[in-house]
């Protein structure tokens, strides 16, 4: 905007030094001009920052009409003192057309100058000068427009993609908040219940209860830290044997068959958070008596499935929410198919519910990462170590 403003400055003073003779006519004659120069600065400035007065972005073509006979009518009272002005309309053309007409406007602007020029008794030499002079102005005017649109456009692009980020990790914080504690606080709230039963009749089995609750708490702590910290690991071996203490504590008769040996990280941690949903949901959402967990590895390929016998029959476990329908399948279904992979949830035809999630294997494992230890060493250093259950 300051080097539009200085350009016109130039404009004026082309005016100032080609006065018309006799003073009152030159003066109100220069009026005109200053007035007619404050309304060609009025209709640039519009067509180089549209966002200045929005309500005119859709009549563009009528002041690029206007701008275009304020710049050529003019010729007829103030002659060279008009030569400043068709530049900017030239960069007009090419801001407010397409890029097809606005060069042949701009092309068609240059010729019309040039005749202008010779009727005003300008030679060769000054009409090459002026014509150049000319284009220059158009193109300047064109380039740091766009150039500022362009920077603007970026500005805003810039903050967007931040809101999307944003936005992404409030859905990946909330992903695996749910994934990660939703089986803990389930495993929790069983064995309260289980511990409330059995206190008055079986006081080692409550104790032992007690000693599981208070560790898986501290898992639950440990992970909430690890998602945090935005990096959290499980073991789905782990998760299996857990998942056998939790299920023979309800009651439920269960198998489980890990042989897919040692699995790349991030392909344990997923497979061991499908394993967490799915138990979750067996306590939620159905009275299973029978459960199976097998996992194997064929050849680049590995699969996890989880099966019950619980399919309608209503839980005595633990209440589901009726107000919440629940998102952890379509989460891990999600993380699933954006590793590749996928995963399935329906009846069998022996009538039994299966939960099938496959992986591509791909990477070597690694050690255990530092966030997940440090998340692991805070908790033990402010409850203390945990005891050790066995299934």
């Amino acid at each position: 905007m300051v080097v539009l403003v200085g350009y016109f400055c130039v404009a004026v003073t082309y005016v100032l030094d080609s006065r018309p003779s006799g003073r009152a006519m030159g003066s109100a004659l220069l009026v005109l001009a200053l007035l007619l120069l404050a309304m060609l600065l009025g209709l640039q400035l519009m067509h180089s920052f549209p966002a200045l007065v929005p309500r005119f972005a859709d009549a563009r073509h009528w002041t690029l009409t206007v701008q275009a006979l304020l710049t050529f009518l003019p010729f007829a009272v103030f002659g060279q003192a008009w030569l400043g002005m068709p530049g900017f309309l030239a960069g007009s053309a090419l801001l407010v057309l397409s890029p097809a007409l606005g060069w042949t406007a701009f092309a068609t602007i240059m010729l019309c100058t040039d005749v202008l020029l010779f009727q005003v008794g300008f030679g060769w030499g000054k009409v090459g000068y002026t014509t150049v002079s000319t284009a220059l102005t158009g193109l300047v005017v064109f380039g740091l427009s766009r150039l500022s649109g362009l920077v603007a456009e970026v500005s805003r692009s810039r903050a967007e993609l931040a809101r999307l980020a944003v936005a992404q990790e409030r859905l990946r914080f909330s992903r695996d908040v749910h994934d990660l504690l939703g089986y803990s606080l389930s495993t929790i709230t069983l064995k309260c219940e289980l511990v409330h039963r059995l206190v008055p009749r079986q006081n080692s089995r409550a104790q032992r209860e007690l000693s599981e609750i208070l560790q898986t708490s501290r898992q639950a702590l440990a992970d909430v830290r690890a998602v945090a910290s935005g990096y959290r690991t499980m073991s789905l071996s782990a998760e299996a044997e857990s998942a056998r203490s939790m299920l023979s504590a309800a009651g439920i008769s269960a198998t489980s068959d890990i042989g897919c040996g040692k699995l790349p990280e991030l392909v344990d941690t997923v497979l061991a958070s499908v394993l967490r949903e799915g138990l979750t949901n067996v306590l939620r959402h159905s009275k299973a008596e029978h459960c199976a967990i097998e996992a194997r590895r064929t050849g680049h390929r590995v699969r996890l499935t989880l099966v019950n016998d619980g399919v309608g029959k209503p839980s005595t476990l633990l209440r589901a929410d009726s107000t919440d329908g629940g998102s952890g399948i379509g989460n891990l279904k999600v993380r699933l198919e954006s590793l590749g992979g996928g995963l399935r949830a329906g009846l069998r035809p022996d009538g039994w519910f299966e939960l099938r999630a496959e992986l591509e294997v791909s990477m070597e494992p690694g050690p255990e990462p530092e966030p997940r230890r440090r998340a692991r060493r805070g908790a033990e250093e402010e409850y203390g170590p945990g005891p050790t259950v066995k299934a």
